[in-house]
């Protein structure tokens, strides 16, 4: 059918602070793969989450709606995302799309699938590291070439969890970005960290016993993002094998950041700061995006749904918080 509808691919990274990615010029090469997916789409230099943390942030940009406007504003929301407030998913199923979300199950902000899979984004595995982003991919690549046969157009939501804590990167990223000692007695850069009782307790539970050095725990944060980046290749690499690149419209941002050892937040993501609220923002749609742009003008989450939709030729008639920024 010629006339069908773009696809949708939209990635939802969690905790991906746009400072440590190499495309926004980190001085790791922690995304060489989303670094050359920015050259050929439209990267956004300064895009915010004000909507911390993760169920507010996914409810905003799922719905086009500050989060006030949708009655999901924690994190353990207890009940469901706003009855007057339409989603992405449910629009688009409305206008004729297969709708697939990869690990978002039961959160009130991922309303409206058709599809719901898990994938195992939580916890080690016998090697001690937490391969997430290629547990993902085995969800979501067999997802991807089963929605590529159907007649009808796709909307796939993939929600990585590889830089949220545990950081626990496989080999060789664990070590890429760092060639150290990790456990040198005098090194009081998590001093302040283990005296931080409210979370000490999760810390040690996935922290190298003895560990001393802030910039080990960095550089496994930089590490798993650079493990995601080339998993993320491989999605890809299989949109193109299977012929849907000039017909998709691919976007990759997170819902929030990331506070490392600063602010005396520790390796989360509580607070008001630029390490929290700043984050990526690129999209790819060859032929109806220009390539290689990168937009100056402040964008924030709740955009992301009206512009999708610009870009898409859809017209919801809604009235969104958000605005597009359709390049």
């Amino acid at each position: 059918m010629t006339a069908k509808q773009p696809n949708l691919l939209l990635l939802g990274i969690d905790s991906l602070r746009r400072d440590h990615m190499s495309a926004y010029g980190y001085h790791r090469l922690t995304t060489p793969h989303l670094d050359r997916f920015s050259r050929e789409g439209v990267l956004f230099e300064q895009h915010f989450s004000p909507s911390i943390p993760t169920t507010p942030g996914y409810a905003s940009m799922l719905t086009g709606m500050d989060c006030f406007g949708t009655d999901v504003v924690a994190l353990r929301h207890g009940g469901p995302l706003g009855s007057h407030v339409t989603t992405l998913a449910e629009l688009l199923d409305g206008a004729g799309y297969n709708t697939t979300c990869i690990g978002f199950t039961g959160n009130p902000s991922a309303r409206g699938f058709q599809n719901y899979i898990d994938y195992e984004a939580w916890g080690p595995d016998e090697t001690g590291r937490d391969p997430k982003a290629e547990n993902l991919n085995r969800a979501a690549i067999p997802e991807l070439k089963r929605l590529a046969e159907e007649d009808k157009p796709f909307f796939l939501f993939l929600r990585h969890m590889d830089p949220h804590s545990p950081y626990l990167p496989p080999a060789p990223f664990e070590r890429m970005f760092y060639g150290g000692d990790e456990k040198d007695p005098d090194n009081p850069s998590l001093d302040a960290l283990y005296q931080f009782k409210p979370f000490v307790d999760y810390y040690k539970s996935w922290l190298p016993e003895g560990c001393t050095d802030s910039g080990y725990i960095d550089a496994q944060y930089d590490g798993a993002i650079a493990y995601m980046d080339a998993a993320i290749q491989s999605i890809f690499t299989s949109l193109a094998a299977l012929g849907l690149e000039e017909e998709t419209l691919v976007i990759v941002t997170s819902d929030h950041g990331e506070t490392l050892n600063e602010h005396d937040c520790y390796y989360d993501h509580h607070g008001l700061y630029e390490t929290n609220l700043r984050i990526p923002l690129i999209l790819r749609f060859p032929g109806r995006s220009p390539a290689g742009k990168r937009v100056s003008a402040p964008t924030q989450i709740k955009d992301v749904m009206p512009t999708i939709l610009e870009l898409l030729g859809i017209d919801s008639g809604i009235k969104f918080d958000g605005r597009t920024c359709s390049p």
